[in-house]
């Protein structure tokens, strides 16, 4: 089969990096670009990060772009608590290689998408600012989008408040306008929330399985994991390991069967400050193009992991 054409939009972050490595080291993809945004720490590192991450690819010829640094209303919040001042989890990888593009984050997606001669994937891993604003631009651009898949939300319990889960926080008002834009399209969604990463554990025997490798990609992944399996995040709910949030986009993507899915229509909390960037969720959406992932085959994403970084 030929690969499948992604764009990943993504705020590197420890997770998002070891999805980063996930989709370099499958070939069943075929990578266009990497759009960053502000998230887990300011655009510019997250840019940085994008870049430091190609570097421990065989090929990183992957164009990055930077895009937006500022949410489209509520002021940034960011989660360098979890990953780090550097967004990586202060792991001492040399600054990068290679250089951003000129052009931003948002001239990439719309780009990709008015010029693809078919439709593309878009995966995204952070908050939904860039996707955001360029349907607000060319709302029509939605009906190029082949399929999408999202990591954020929360069935249950959110991570940044008990609410809401750090990406729909972090920009709800995007992550509504990204949602409006998937029922009035009908876009092909799949959302990946905390209730399905939350049971993708790095656990023990799993880190041995990666410090096997010895490649400088699972040296690297093994550091970040050390750091992100001591954030509050992993010890308050006492996870045997951390929660690969991120990547679960990217296997689903690889191999969506790992995944048990229902069809609903999901909104966005954009008022109350008490439930601020809720994932509202009605189930009964029989005709919906929405999919929200309610378990996942945790074994199988980490054969998947390893097999993609045994070939750094």
């Amino acid at each position: 089969m030929s690969p499948q054409t992604i764009v990943i939009d993504c705020d590197p972050g420890i997770d998002d990096a070891i999805a980063l490595l996930l989709a370099l080291g499958s070939p069943e993809f075929n990578l266009q670009a990497i759009t960053t945004v502000a998230g887990n720490v300011p655009v510019s590192l997250t840019t940085r990060n994008a870049l430091r991450v190609l570097d421990l690819a065989p090929s990183p010829s992957v164009p990055v772009y930077a895009g937006c640094p500022v949410p489209l209303v509520r002021s940034p919040i960011f989660a360098s608590d979890i990953h780090g001042a550097d967004g990586l989890g202060g792991i001492n990888l040399p600054d990068p290689q290679g250089l951003a593009q000129p052009e931003s984050g948002v001239w990439a997606l719309t780009h990709w998408l008015r010029h693809s001669p078919s439709p593309i994937t878009i995966a995204t891993l952070g908050p939904l600012t860039n996707l955001a604003v360029t349907l607000i631009q060319d709302p029509s651009l939605a009906t190029n989008i082949g399929q999408l898949v999202i990591m954020g939300g929360a069935i249950g319990q959110g991570n940044v408040t008990t609410s809401a889960e750090f990406n729909f926080y972090a920009d709800p008002q995007g992550a509504q306008v990204v949602f409006d834009r998937v029922a009035e399209f009908s876009i092909p969604t799949t959302v990946i929330g905390l209730d399905v990463t939350h049971q993708v554990l790095a656990t023990v025997p799993y880190q041995q399985q990666i410090r096997d490798l010895n490649n400088p990609a699972s040296r690297a992944v093994l550091q970040m994991l050390q750091t992100y399996s001591q954030t509050p995040e992993a010890n308050d709910r006492n996870f045997a390991g951390a929660p690969l949030h991120d990547p679960c986009v990217i296997a689903y993507l690889l191999q969506p069967d790992l995944f048990q899915t229902r069809s609903a229509h999901l909104t966005i909390e954009t008022q109350s400050s008490l439930t601020l960037g809720r994932s509202a969720i009605d189930w009964n959406a029989s005709h919906s193009t929405l999919h929200i992932a309610t378990g996942v085959n945790s074994q199988s994403f980490f054969e998947q992991l390893i097999a993609a970084l045994s070939r750094f």
